[in-house]
């Protein structure tokens, strides 16, 4: 199951940067311009708690972390935050409110901003919420400003700063060039590991077994008074002899908060076989069939028998795929199939997972349950390397292990937590490997966080 990575990686960072950058007294957004260290790359900042990625683990780790006192930039690739819960066009975001009870603080405080915006913006469910994304990319800005949390799109972790076997900052990619940004603390919450694999960090990657990505799919002009899920779906797949990038596992329709638009969540990429969205040319071929498959479904509407249908109109795809698995980096304990199987709970637990666990190892199978298991905080410490944490998908676990794992509400608890981690082990100055869970746990009871779960095999969403 554990695998290093295919190849050692050649650093281009040069020495020196981290080093030289420790004496700049560079502000985080000040007129002054960036201070150039002994190296030929400027330092932008320097902070306590770095957060690297804006999805939902990103968005609970800068709130947790600034909530807690440490002075935090969170940094984005794309030119909003939301990762998956903004590029799927409406799909859920599960697991905000398992059972119908508010989860913690950081997940309150998103409710509540999306719900000043009205029943457009967000419908209510089980445990999830139906969100109009514009809105939704307005609400996570809303949380973050009311947090006091700065914050920069359009910048991408290039490399990390490494001394000593520990993480110092990360080299980030502007259009000004890379630029270092120095952390007392790093929280990965790339989706994809990237941090902890520049770092040098041991990643796990279980290649036969990753789950599909999917491009979200948004269309309009839908008479509902005529049309039914049931019509589109079904014109969608008698399409497929012609139009042979259409799935041919599952197609979820549903509409988008409560609007007149319906959302496509799909199989994807699953009928290209297993692919490693860390691998560049795999991911190219993955995005750009996307596309081509996204067009097929639609074209498949406007030429169907269903006079109905033929006037849906498509209003939109995600920026990019929606990756569901790639690598985890390897923690000091790695949470397997058999602790989401029985629910298991950990002294150290910082979060719990609720959620489908896929015992057949594809999406949509009849043997998926609900599973409820502890999350312990070993399992988002790398092994080796300090001043790093790891929140979402990139956590420490098997494929299985992390099965259950991967809903959004989930990866926002987890990365709440490592943000609430990294912002006490700055103010103590320890590594967070250090820090004692229980004053970590005191902190997250504080936040809302109870981590006296009742039912741990539920049987229904």
């Amino acid at each position: 199951m554990q695998q290093k990575r295919d190849m050692s990686r050649r650093r281009f960072l040069p020495a020196g940067v981290a080093a030289a950058s420790a004496a700049s007294g560079a502000s985080l957004f000040g007129q002054a311009p960036a201070v150039q260290t002994a190296s030929r790359y400027p330092v932008f900042a320097a902070v306590d708690v770095l957060v690297a990625g804006g999805g939902p683990a990103g968005i609970g780790a800068a709130l947790g972390a600034a909530r807690a006192g440490a002075k935090t930039l969170l940094v984005e690739n794309h030119s909003f935050f939301g990762g998956v819960a903004a590029w799927a066009m409406g799909m859920q975001i599960n697991q905000v409110r398992p059972g119908g009870k508010p989860r913690s603080a950081i997940h309150e405080m998103l409710i509540r901003k999306l719900t000043a915006y009205g029943d457009q913006a967000v419908a209510m469910g089980k445990h999830e919420l139906w969100c109009n994304v514009e809105y939704l990319k307005v609400a996570i800005l809303d949380a973050l400003d009311e947090a006091g949390v700065p914050y920069l799109v359009h910048v991408r972790a290039a490399d990390a700063l490494v001394e000593h076997n520990r993480v110092t900052g990360v080299l980030i990619a502007t259009k000004r060039g890379l630029m270092a940004v120095r952390a007392q603390c790093v929280v990965d919450c790339t989706g994809d590991a990237d941090v902890a694999y520049y770092a040098g960090a041991e990643t796990m990657i279980e290649r036969e077994n990753l789950m599909p990505m999917t491009l979200g799919v948004a269309l309009t002009n839908i008479d509902k008074a005529k049309v039914q899920v049931a019509d589109v779906e079904g014109s969608i797949r008698a399409a497929k002899k012609k139009y042979p990038l259409i799935p041919s596992g599952f197609i979820e329709i549903r509409p988008i908060a409560h609007s007149g638009s319906w959302w496509i969540n799909h199989s994807g990429t699953a009928d290209m076989g297993r692919v490693d969205a860390t691998d560049p040319e795999q991911r190219t071929r993955a995005e750009c069939a996307s596309r081509r498959q996204a067009l097929q479904m639609v074209q498949a509407l406007r030429e169907s028998d269903h006079p109905g249908v033929r006037q849906i109109e498509w209003a939109g795809s995600g920026p990019q795929v929606g990756v569901r698995e790639t690598r985890r980096v390897k923690g000091l304990y790695i949470v397997t199939e058999d602790d989401a199987q029985k629910g298991r709970t950990f002294e150290d637990a910082i979060a719990w997972r609720s959620g489908l666990l896929d015992l057949g190892g594809q999406i949509g199978t009849e043997v998926a349950r609900m599973k409820i298991h502890d999350v312990p905080y070993r399992a988002i410490v790398p092994e080796k390397l300090d001043g790093l944490l790891m929140a979402g998908r990139c956590i420490s676990a098997t494929h299985m292990g992390a099965a259950a794992g991967k809903s959004m509400g989930n990866c926002m608890a987890t990365g709440h937590a490592a943000g609430v981690a990294a912002a006490l082990s700055t103010s103590k100055g320890i590594a967070p490997r250090d820090l004692k869970v229980s004053e970590l746990q005191a902190r997250l009871r504080a936040d809302g966080v109870s981590f006296e779960v009742g039912d741990r095999d539920q049987k229904t969403l």
